[in-house]
């Protein structure tokens, strides 16, 4: 007999969010749609050096506590000297609030929707929504493959760090 899978209800209180909660019905890790196919795991993008160093440092306890082992994360301000190019590849918060890219669930952006994607959440307009946001941020690898030799890492290092932002990694293109 099959064991029935235990539902995960999780409960956020951290500077951004109070209260929040919501429940993970998918397997972590697993049991995306189809046309979602990011290179990098959360775990993987943090230890690669994203953001700054500055995201998930208040919230750690949502997140399993493998996905921080050797993740470069600011102690203070924010430090672009910990992206994995070195160069700051985003927009401030307030611009993204300014364009309507946020969802009141996840008021840090892209990033944490992913990050509660991969653990098992599920929100089956909102996560169309930024798979169709995810799958739009692919003319960037075809701009890197037009004006970058392979394997050159130095060429247009915005770019690059935007893209690992996004779960696509441009360290292969």
């Amino acid at each position: 007999m099959k064991k029935a899978r235990r539902k995960r209800v999780v409960i956020v209180s951290d500077k951004m969010q109070r209260g929040y909660r919501y429940e993970r019905t998918a397997p972590c890790g697993r049991g995306f749609d189809p046309d979602f196919k990011p290179q990098l795991t959360p775990a993987e993008m943090l230890r690669l050096g994203v953001f700054c160093g500055k995201y998930l440092t208040d919230c750690r306890t949502e997140f399993p506590k493998s996905w921080f082992v050797r993740a470069k994360l600011a102690l203070g301000r924010r430090d672009c000297a910990l992206n994995y190019f070195g160069v700051d590849a985003s927009q401030p918060l307030s611009e993204w609030r300014r364009k309507g890219w946020l969802h009141r669930d996840d008021p840090r952006g892209w990033f944490q929707w992913y990050c509660r994607y991969y653990s098992g959440r599920r929100m089956p307009d909102e996560d169309g929504r930024q798979i169709g946001r995810w799958k739009a941020i692919g003319r960037h690898v075809r701009q890197l493959q037009k004006n970058c030799e392979p394997g050159d890492l130095a060429c247009r290092k915005r770019q690059r760090q935007a893209l690992l932002h996004w779960a696509y990694d441009s360290r292969k293109i």
